[in-house]
């Protein structure tokens, strides 16, 4: 039974759910604990609904024409469309209509979801949402806590009321897990109450104003025999890029002292991957020396400026001797212990002499961390005498603890002060542990960034926004280990070769977790450190440097992951798996992607669809400059044993077919340019994995990379014999805006150009699609084109002169600049004038976009992919208006 996600999807729709989740903060489980690369809730819940619906042309009895299945596919896009706002995370008539849409499918009895690779816990938390049983496996300790955090802690404590003594009793009682969020706030706040009595003194304010942050400056003695000052090393002096305030050095006498400047004239830094400068004699310091100062333990660091809350915002401060004393003190006995790897994807540090984690941290940050530690017991106690059970109070610790981690990600030596956002960036603003010269010490007790309250809000209220349905199942387990499941539908995000070291990262987390956790999950962290070998990433440092070690490793791991889920995973669903695409990737022959499918066809699937998700906002979107898809989602059945072999001329023969009419139906559903490429590899790969193997005449076996290569020249025909149906000029502006852009050629070239199209340069001249002149001719640039009058309303001229040309070109090229200057109902206007097929307007703006993605015209290529992609809306409002339009021109 063909499932949904195996035709078609409205993936505009969810990748633009999918980008907008990265802004929403308040309540979205991303914010329970950090975790690297996360899938947004709207890709997961759109890919399992998917997977789990029948798609309309498997029940003719009720769907039996085309018309029909594609009348059913719309109502459930729009479902979808719903269910994937965040805003419907907690609508309960939203997610019932989905759960009965699922039983219309599969009926009563409902498959389980696993994800293998569960990190963040996205994809087990959203099948939790919609009514499934959700079971997570990670080989990771601190992946496994997160998604017992999220799928099986509030689920077990579902609709019980807080045991806090002061909790309101509410009409109607406490709703999912509304009383355990209740609980976690208000004994958070104890915690805090009890830390500060400890902790108080070592967070005094400055002239009666509470501390946001302490700006440190790393120092080191200066190389210079005839110096040997102790020189900042200061990556930027500027403090707020909103108050133009920086702190400027000021050398007296043997010392550098700060004071606090507003104004553009901040001085450039002392340090920068080139090497230091010296404040004292000017001297030009190589890393190597500041590297060899901190192995050898005399790296130190200087207050530069206070960062204090004001009564209209931040206030900047000069350093305060009494502040520098107070914090210098003495690291606390029972401190985190463990080292560092060696070497790590994204670490940076351990050249500098940092090699423990506990080097991570200035001691009073150690001491704060240490404190609010040792306090969860105490709080644990206080839970059991207000009348929780042990396992409540557990749970309530497994929460603070996490806080605990938010603390520390805010309140360690490599956090940056954010100069535009005046606040303190966390340490994980990337997936490294990077060396940072001047960093920002935060004050956990104040009301601003990176303090208490705020961590606790956090938890609070995303723990509040879970769903907390079917008590869902974690455990630690290795894929590369055959599970104990059976007959579950598989969907996972997978490590993608050595994007992110997983293991090395979140051990900052677990040497916190560990020292409230370890008696409550002794099999998690009763372990000083955990085994992070079998971690499946290509990352050379575990393999004695060696790129070919590792990606060997990577590549049979994965095979034999992927064989274990084929030996889990129900025939009648298909598997969904996420696959990291990097924008380089842009060869059809990548040394990943191409593992990764053939990984999949070696462990007995056929992939049935791919899908271009972008789960992440990229800047490239921001910025509305045409982007890859950032994950592609690949749907994949198992593959039926009697498919053994096949030539390669039925191969050909079969690939033919099917992707013309795949790409066809791809055109028709508006799939944005930017992807179809991506798309296109689903029915194609398609066609090479229902084969176990596919030969030439020689016995040779078709490699996917040679399949891969197949379909991309496929690609290139199907858009190519489409510009073969366009009329004479269009057909000679395609040609010359492939070869030229719009830059000029000579009027002799352009002649034999055109001659060999049956038309002229004047002729091309007169429609408005040229310009001729001294000799040298160009295609006419949008911004020649008078589209618009003064009154930004169609020109009367230019929409005679399109009329009259019949031009498809012309017609693409004013639809792009009108859409862009007005939007879909300008556009619309436009297109109401076209009195041919408008899809072959559409159809050619697919051709320029490939033009300009193979020729890496990317600014140039936005302009085609957005028409294309609100190309529905613009036909369907020039329908509608189309009968009173006739006037205008």
């Amino acid at each position: 039974m063909k499932k949904l996600i195996e035709v078609a999807l409205p993936l505009d729709v969810i990748n633009k759910a999918s980008a907008r989740e990265k802004s929403i903060r308040h309540g979205h489980p991303s914010t329970l604990h950090l975790w690297w690369s996360r899938k947004p809730t709207a890709t997961a819940r759109a890919v399992l609904f998917a997977a789990l619906i029948d798609d309309p042309s498997e029940h003719l009895e009720k769907f039996p024409t085309p018309q029909a299945q594609d009348a059913e596919r719309k109502r459930l896009f729009e479902l979808i469309a719903k269910i994937v706002q965040w805003e419907s995370s907690g609508d309960e008539k939203i997610f019932a209509e989905a759960l009965a849409e699922i039983k219309n499918s599969v009926g009563e009895d409902l498959p389980a979801v696993f994800d293998p690779f569960a990190g963040g816990g996205t994809i087990p938390l959203e099948a939790q949402r919609l009514g499934l049983k959700a079971y997570a496996a990670d080989l990771n300790p601190v992946a496994v806590m997160i998604n017992k955090a999220m799928i099986e802690l509030p689920a077990k404590f579902k609709n019980l009321p807080p045991v806090n003594p002061e909790a309101d009793k509410l009409i109607g009682g406490y709703r999912g897990a509304e009383g355990l969020a209740n609980d976690i706030l208000y004994y958070g706040k104890i915690l805090k109450t009890l830390a500060f009595e400890k902790l108080g003194e070592l967070y005094p304010k400055i002239d009666g104003k509470t501390v946001i942050a302490w700006l440190w400056a790393r120092t080191v003695t200066c190389s210079n025999p005839a110096c040997r000052h102790k020189m900042p090393l200061v990556h930027s002096f500027k403090l707020s890029t909103k108050q133009n305030v920086f702190v400027a050095p000021i050398v007296d006498g043997d010392k550098i002292r700060f004071e606090i400047k507003t104004g553009s004239d901040a001085p450039e830094g002392t340090v920068n991957r080139n090497g230091a400068r010296c404040l004292f004699c000017g001297s030009n310091v190589p890393l190597e020396h500041v590297r060899n100062e901190g192995k050898a333990g005399r790296l130190s660091a200087q207050l530069m400026a206070i960062v204090a809350e004001g009564l209209n915002g931040r206030i900047y401060l000069p350093p305060d001797a009494h502040h520098e004393k107070i914090a210098d003190v003495e690291k606390p006995d029972d401190y985190p212990s463990g080292e560092l790897p060696d070497k790590a994807l994204g670490f940076r540090v351990q050249e500098y002499g940092i090699t423990e984690w506990h080097q991570l941290f200035t001691n009073r940050q150690l001491t704060a961390l240490t404190t609010f530690s040792e306090l969860i017991d105490d709080i644990k106690d206080q839970v059991q005498s207000d009348g929780g059970s042990k396992v409540y109070a557990d749970a309530i610790a497994v929460y603070l603890a996490f806080l605990i981690d938010k603390l520390a990600a805010y309140g360690n030596s490599i956090c940056l002060w954010d100069v535009t956002r005046d606040g303190i960036a966390h340490a994980f603003g990337r997936q490294a542990i990077p060396m940072v010269w001047n960093f920002a010490e935060s004050n956990s007790f104040s009301n601003s960034s990176g303090c208490f309250d705020n961590a606790l809000n956090w938890i609070y209220k995303s723990v509040r926004e879970l769903p907390a349905k079917k008590i869902g199942e974690v455990f630690q387990h290795s894929a590369l280990e055959k599970f104990s499941l059976e007959k579950v539908l598989v969907s996972s995000d997978p490590p993608y070769y050595d994007n992110i070291g997983y293991a090395d990262l979140s051990e900052f987390f677990y040497v916190w977790l560990r020292r409230p956790l370890k008696n409550i999950y002794p099999q998690l962290f009763g372990r000083m450190t955990f085994a992070k070998a079998d971690e499946l990433i290509a990352s050379p440092y575990r393999h004695d440097g060696s790129k070919t070690s590792a990606r060997k490793f990577f590549e049979d791991g994965m095979f034999q992951a992927l064989k274990n889920i084929y030996e889990v995973a129900r025939a009648d669903f298909p598997v969904t798996i996420y696959y990291a695409f990097k924008q380089q990737e842009t060869d059809s022959a990548s040394t990943g992607w191409e593992t990764m499918l053939t990984a999949l066809i070696r462990a007995g699937f056929q992939i049935t669809a791919t899908l271009p998700m972008r789960t992440e906002l990229t800047t490239a979107l921001k910025n509305n400059v045409n982007a890859l898809a950032s994950s592609i989602v690949l749907a994949c059945r198992k593959r039926p044993p009697e498919n053994k072999h096949r030539g390669k001329g039925e191969f050909l023969r079969e690939l033919k077919t099917e992707l013309k009419s795949a790409l066809t139906e791809m055109q028709k559903a508006t799939i944005a340019p930017v992807d179809m490429a991506q798309a296109a590899i689903g029915p194609g790969i398609g066609v090479y994995s229902r084969y176990e193997k596919i030969t030439d005449m020689n016995d040779v076996e078709l490699t996917v990379r040679d399949a891969l290569k197949i379909i991309n020249a496929e690609l290139a025909e199907f858009f190519g014999t489409q510009t073969g149906r366009l009329d004479a000029a269009s057909q000679f502006c395609v040609d010359l805006f492939t070869q030229n852009g719009f830059n000029d050629i000579t009027f002799g070239e352009a002649d034999v150009l055109a001659r060999a199209k049956n038309i002229s340069v004047g002729g091309l001249e007169e429609m408005g699609a040229v310009i001729s002149s001294r000799g040298s001719v160009h295609l006419r640039d949008r911004d020649e084109m008078p589209v618009l009058d003064g009154n930004k309303q169609l020109d009367k001229d230019w929409g005679k002169k399109l009329v009259a040309a019949d031009c498809a070109w012309l017609w693409v090229q004013s639809l792009v600049l009108v859409f862009k200057r007005e939007g879909i109902a300008g556009a619309a206007e436009l297109l109401g004038k076209f009195d041919g097929e408008a899809d072959s307007l559409k159809n050619l703006a697919y051709r320029l976009y490939d033009i300009c993605e193979k020729r890496n015209w990317s600014k140039e290529a936005t302009g085609y992919n957005d028409l294309v992609v609100e190309w529905q809306a613009i036909f369907d409002d020039s329908v509608k208006s189309k009968p009173v339009q006739g006037k205008l021109f």
